[in-house]
């Protein structure tokens, strides 16, 4: 099939516009895959509608949680011929199809609306005119991000929480330790302080420095659930973590879906930013299935050590929808819960009401677990450093 003139056809224009709209989405689209798509959309033709979405899709999808969000896009986008010069011409969408708005996933409808559309004031509409636009971040807006699942964000949306986040303190609960130092309280005088500060008044004894035990913060291990169905909560409860621990004495943090990864390294950045950059890189298995009980197995034998004692804290995130064996999982979690002080579930499922553990890996965290706690929306993050303080003082 010819497609005509380059100088004159659509087809690049189209192709760039559709991009620009996957990116807006959330999408990671830049100018290689731009050109392979081009030349993948001349390889399959024209001729067929199927064709064309699968070829592109195979290119510019490279996420499974991305790929529902593709299918609606390229729906909306080439279902109606005049949808391109609308979206180039700054104006709001207005064709009519198969996916209603209200219907659309909140990146889909986010990405179909231009972006100048939202810095723009309203303008005065006849009152048999309806004009559809979002506000920028009233307060209103502001309010209800606080309160809104991380699982129905919008691109924008996702990324102002993911800024959100960081700003939200979790203070580590500290215990005492075996170490000692000069104090004001103590049961025993320091008397090599005692000593020290009579040498400098002529041997006047005017202050008794005690023996003071030290306190130190409680090591923290922190094991994420990288699956398919914990994919939008795990990069922003690790943008949370990274910035809530900073002065943690010491951290450990693992990913795990197939297999476990050591994500440690990568939290020792300082910046957030870079450390997700280096998560993306070091998971390889993002998106996809979930066995906890193999990823503890390899935590026992490989990383046992960074189990210090009883006296870490340990915090699981995961939705509990597991798919390996219950009884590796229990006796997995049982050796997890008698080598830490207190083993606490995260789970973003407590965002519905009446939620209950019926799935077996779910029913087997739920009895290992010294308990169960929300993480879904900004409003719970700021609990869950009281939540974890009166956990400790049980």
């Amino acid at each position: 099939m010819r497609l005509g003139d380059a100088r004159s056809g659509k087809l690049a224009d189209n192709l760039c516009a559709f991009g620009r709209t996957l990116r807006r989405a959330g999408l990671s689209v830049d100018a290689s895959r731009m050109a392979l798509a081009s030349e993948a959309a001349l390889l399959v033709g024209l001729a067929s509608r199927q064709d064309v979405c699968a070829a592109l899709e195979s290119i510019l999808v490279s996420r499974e949680a991305d790929r529902m969000v593709f299918r609606e896009l390229f729906d909306a986008y080439f279902r109606d011929p005049e949808m391109a010069n609308k979206l180039l011409s700054q104006m709001l969408p207005s064709a009519e199809g198969k996916a209603e708005p209200s219907k659309r996933r909140p990146r889909v409808r986010e990405a179909l609306t231009p972006l100048q559309a939202a810095e723009q004031a309203k303008p005065k509409a006849k009152p048999d005119q309806k004009i559809d636009l979002d506000a920028a971040m009233t307060a209103s807006d502001a309010a209800r991000l606080r309160h809104a699942d991380f699982n129905g964000l919008s691109a924008s949306e996702y990324q102002l929480v993911q800024r959100l986040v960081r700003d939200i303190a979790l203070p580590i609960p500290s215990i005492p330790t075996r170490r000692a130092r000069s104090g004001l309280r103590g049961g025993r005088p320091h008397w090599p302080g005692i000593l020290h500060e009579a040498a400098q008044t002529g041997g006047e004894v005017l202050r008794l420095p005690r023996w003071q035990r030290q306190t130190a913060t409680l090591p923290l291990l922190v094991l994420v659930d990288v699956s398919g169905s914990m994919e939008r909560y795990a990069r922003l409860l690790l943008a949370f973590l990274h910035a809530a621990t900073a002065d943690t004495r010491r951290r450990d943090v693992f990913a795990f879906g197939t297999h476990l990864t050591d994500l440690t390294p990568a939290f020792s950045q300082g910046d957030t930013d870079a450390m997700l950059a280096s998560t993306a890189t070091l998971v390889d298995d993002f998106a996809g299935g979930t066995r906890l009980g193999e990823s503890i197995s390899t935590l026992r034998r490989r990383h046992a050590r960074r189990l210090v004692g009883r006296r870490t804290l340990v915090l699981l995130i995961s939705d509990g929808l597991d798919t390996g064996e219950p009884a590796l999982l229990a006796s997995e979690l049982a050796w997890l819960r008698r080598h830490s002080r207190r083993l606490l579930w995260l789970n973003p499922l407590l965002r519905f009401d009446g939620y209950a553990p019926i799935a077996s890996g779910a029913a087997v965290l739920y009895q290992q677990a010294d308990a169960m706690l929300a993480v879904h929306n900004l409003e719970r993050l700021r609990d869950l450093a009281s939540s974890i303080a009166a956990l400790m003082r049980r």
